[in-house]
């Protein structure tokens, strides 16, 4: 009769728990895939969202002649022509400098601005506190084009028509609405007990502000920034109602003047669209992950 000492008990009930003999690694569990169903969905969902993008990119390598004979076929032979005027002329570059300046303007002021209005509504109690916070969402049921008259005629007795202060400052105030409703539950996290401490320590309600409410709202800044820029890259009726002069025009509206000039050359008129699209498809898809991150904090906050 053999006897079963407790350290040996112990081993073999170890062993038995883990499922594995000793000497043996335990295998990790294997994910399950998910229903196939689910994977159709996304790759329908995918192409149908990329296909048009993939079709405007690719019909810029191909020629006129092969468009007319087959406009779904890809090209045969890639031709790089198209791109290459596209890229030579004066015109797409001094559009492409409208744009960057017109988006990287509103996206400081939006940011800014919003980040500074953000915080009042946050952080202070007032007497109409909440009808300001609801004015703000209020905004973002009053789309452009109900307001698209009344903007035309004060931006016009302003005397900014034909300027791209005349669509920077727009461009700010109906991006506004979007950033604070972002930006007020990110501010509203931050505990009390930082901005009492702070005070303590002789920090002002200003120096509060820029050395620990900044910081710490870094995720929400960086998504409404990323919004704001890319929306206002691809802003299309307020430059149309602004702007007049040709050398003013931004890229949306360098696409539509291009493709008026040059109806009969679709290549070109692919070519040019593509290339204007492409920096905001790559700043969008750098920052993907931000925005989602950004967002989700809000909604948690």
């Amino acid at each position: 009769m053999s006897v079963v000492t407790p350290k040996a008990a112990i081993s073999h009930s170890v062993a038995m728990s883990v499922g594995a003999p000793q000497g043996h690694k335990a295998k990790p569990p294997k994910t399950p895939w998910g229903r196939p169903v689910v994977y159709f969905v996304a790759l329908l969902v995918i192409a149908v969202l990329f296909g048009p993008v993939l079709y405007v990119i690719i019909g810029g390598f191909r020629t006129n002649s092969q468009i007319t004979a087959d406009p779904a076929g890809m090209p045969h032979p890639w031709v790089v022509e198209n791109y290459i005027h596209v890229l030579q002329s004066s015109m797409f570059w001094r559009q492409v400098g409208n744009s960057t300046v017109v988006a990287l303007a509103v996206t400081i002021g939006v940011v800014v601005l919003g980040l500074m209005s953000s915080f009042v509504i946050a952080r202070y109690h007032f007497r109409g506190r909440g009808a300001l916070y609801s004015l703000f969402a209020a905004g973002l049921m009053f789309p452009m084009t109900v307001a698209i008259t009344p903007l035309y005629i004060l931006i016009r007795d302003l005397g900014l028509m034909n300027s791209l202060l005349g669509i920077i400052l727009p461009g700010i105030a109906f991006a506004l609405p979007t950033t604070v409703i972002i930006l007020v539950p990110f501010l509203q996290t931050i505990p009390k007990e930082l901005e009492e401490a702070s005070a303590l320590d002789g920090c002002s309600r200003l120096g509060f502000f820029w050395r620990i409410v900044v910081p710490l709202s870094k995720p929400g800044v960086i998504t409404t920034g990323i919004l704001a820029f890319v929306g206002s890259w691809n802003s299309y009726m307020l430059p149309l109602f602004i702007l007049n002069d040709e050398s003013m025009y931004t890229l949306p509206l360098g696409v539509q003047a291009f493709s008026s000039q040059y109806s009969v050359d679709t290549a070109q008129v692919l070519a040019f669209t593509s290339l204007s699209m492409i920096p905001a498809l790559i700043f969008f898809s750098l920052f993907e992950r931000r925005i989602v991150g950004g967002l989700t904090g809000a909604v948690k906050g």
